[in-house]
């Protein structure tokens, strides 16, 4: 609560300053990210804050007050939708508090462009704006799939007898292979595999060295499953309250934050050799082992939709899953 109230100071300081001539025409948004400055995993988000400040200089500017450190990612969501803060990059894994059938969207067949085309993102930004209050901008992590990372052999799809750190994204499917499942923040994963409270954890090929995880990993677990979501939210009070140009620019914007992850394959193939090269194993699980896998993954994950969402999770299913 202290930390909302001083950021809430902080923006209706900023609130009086923009009620000046000066600053009558152009509204800075102040954001939050639920990851690291620096890492890879919100360099989109770096990207996009710089294009906006650079080309919506009089319109819009985006101020980001930090990350995690500044709201914790289980928070980040609520201060989102109560306007403590304008925006936050986070993953519907971090607010499935608020939203339980966001969890649909890492299970989506098809591309951000694809869902603006078959109506899957007007149907997840109607429940944003129901539920949680907030626009649903844009997303990243197209073709970003997840990994189960270990310290422990992992030769079929099957996880008994391992202790896995989790988020919400994966823990239905680790605990259907059998899996025990331990949720924590990022910040507490590494010291977690230093003391061998758990055997694991999932997470995208994308970021592991970035973190320093690769240091207490042994090996990472193919095929991937999922795609990533990080998804950049704008409070729905906030975006009301903007000019018809001010946020026609802020979706031009959010176009321009898709059309990057065109880039995710590259990135993804420098990451795997990045693992490589600091001496991680790779389980490659084959054949109907593989088929286990990965079909476990994607039932337990509609399961766990459909369980927590029966009214919404169906008409998601129908707007994001491919025909069998």
């Amino acid at each position: 609560m202290k930390l909302f109230t001083r950021i809430a100071g902080a923006l209706a300081v900023s609130a009086l300053l923009a009620a000046s001539p000066a600053g009558a025409k152009e509204v800075v948004l102040k954001a939050v990210t639920a990851f690291q400055p620096g890492t890879l995993i919100n360099l989109p988000f770096e990207n996009f804050v710089k294009k906006v400040n650079e080309e919506g200089k009089g319109l819009v500017q985006i101020d980001v007050m930090g990350g995690p450190s500044a709201i914790p990612p289980f928070e980040l969501g609520n201060a989102v939708q109560s306007g403590v803060i304008d925006m936050a990059f986070n993953t519907t894994a971090f607010y499935a508090n608020l939203l339980p059938e966001g969890g649909a969207l890492k299970l989506s067949d098809y591309t951000m462009q694809e869902l603006r085309e078959n109506g899957g993102w007007e149907y997840l930004n109607e429940l944003h704006n129901k539920k949680m209050n907030v626009w649903f901008l844009a997303a990243t992590g197209d073709g970003v799939p997840f990994h189960l990372y270990v310290n422990k052999p992992v030769e079929k799809a099957d996880l008994k007898g391992l202790n896995l750190r989790v988020t919400p994204v994966y823990r239905a499917f680790f605990e259907k292979l059998g899996a025990a499942s331990i949720q924590t923040p990022p910040s507490e994963v590494y010291t977690a595999l230093e003391r061998g409270v758990v055997d694991g954890y999932g997470w995208p090929i994308q970021g592991v060295l970035d973190l320093g995880w690769h240091q207490v990993t042994k090996a990472r677990v193919d095929p991937g499953f999922y795609d990533v979501d990080v998804n950049v939210l704008i409070n729905l009070d906030k975006w009301k309250s903007l000019t018809d140009e001010q946020r026609a620019f802020l979706n031009k914007m959010g176009t321009w934050l898709e059309a990057a992850n065109a880039n995710n394959e590259q990135i993804n193939q420098q990451e795997i050799k990045k693992q490589a090269d600091a001496g991680m194993v790779v389980y490659t699980l084959e054949g109907a082992e593989r088929e286990k896998w990965l079909d476990t993954a994607r039932e337990a994950g509609w399961a766990q939709v459909l369980d927590v969402a029966p009214e919404t999770g169906p008409r998601l299913r129908d707007l994001l899953a491919k025909p069998n």
